[in-house]
């Protein structure tokens, strides 16, 4: 009965020794599913920084949010605690401290920035806020790519396997392609860095004005507990130029830390004394 488990926590020790990629993202895809659900026991702190600049490098806005994350029957709770915002507005930065806050009447600024954190970071689908499309390791994700090994190497001390993957043929909400390097101890992702798969049509450009370069993103995981692997640092950075005059390079990057075992029996009481 002990078996089972086992075979679960640390499925790559019993594959062979060059096992099928199937096999190893099919590990991945289980383990996946499990450290989720032991995530929700945990209750961290998030930072989110979100940065837009302009084509000459000058900061156009910024936002810094500092989150408590506490588990819940459905996923997380995030509950804000900290909060910096500025924008340059004739050659001065304005602070402020609300997320988003439009400081004119057509922002297009703080609308960009607002959607991109909550889409990329509050995703309401996922159990850890970021989007599993974007990372396409569960096993429903995975029915829509191919999956290459590329070969093992040593990562930080432990052993890897380097795995490619891109979009089936002819398949819809396929996006991504890219590279994960899986532990081959315990398949369990611990760098995963995609990157948008297909340009965006010439025509869309051309009638619509906007265009999308460098789109992608990095996630890097930690071992906190047998079978639990927690995402400790996730982001992106591209360019986006839309609608002929608005041109902007964009960052988003999450870090998470202070991982602690939530008490069940007790509720979550957030501290606002701290700003």
């Amino acid at each position: 009965m002990r078996l089972l488990p086992l075979i679960l926590l640390s499925p790559c020790v019993l594959l062979a020794e060059e096992p099928a990629v199937s096999q190893i993202m099919a590990r991945v895809a289980e383990n996946q599913a499990h450290a989720q659900d032991m995530r929700r026991a945990y209750v961290y702190n998030q930072k989110i920084l979100a940065r837009f600049t302009r084509n000459n490098g000058k900061l156009a806005r910024e936002e810094r949010h500092e989150y408590m994350v506490a588990p819940t029957p459905a996923g997380i709770d995030k509950k804000l605690v900290h909060f910096e915002g500025k924008v340059e507005r004739h050659g001065r930065y304005i602070t402020y401290g609300e997320p988003g806050k439009e400081i004119k009447d057509l922002d297009i600024d703080g609308d960009l920035i607002r959607d991109m954190v909550n889409d990329m970071t509050a995703d309401k689908d996922s159990k850890d806020g970021i989007a599993h499309d974007l990372f396409p390791l569960t096993a429903a994700e995975q029915e829509k790519y191919d999956y290459t090994l590329e070969g093992k190497e040593t990562y930080r001390g432990r052993q890897v396997y380097r795995i490619s993957f891109r979009p089936k043929a002819h398949m819809d909400g396929a996006d991504w392609k890219g590279e994960a390097l899986i532990d081959v101890a315990e398949c369990q992702p611990v760098v995963i860095d995609t990157r948008l798969a297909a340009h965006i049509p010439t025509a869309v450009k051309v009638l619509l004005g906007t265009d999308i370069k460098g789109l992608g993103f990095t996630v890097s995981y930690e071992k906190f507990d047998d079978g639990l692997w927690f995402p400790v640092s996730y982001g992106g950075e591209f360019h986006v130029r839309a609608v002929f005059f608005y041109a902007r390079n964009m960052s988003i990057s999450m870090v998470n830390s202070g991982f602690t075992r939530a008490k069940v029996s007790s509720k979550i009481a957030y501290d606002m004394s701290e700003k």
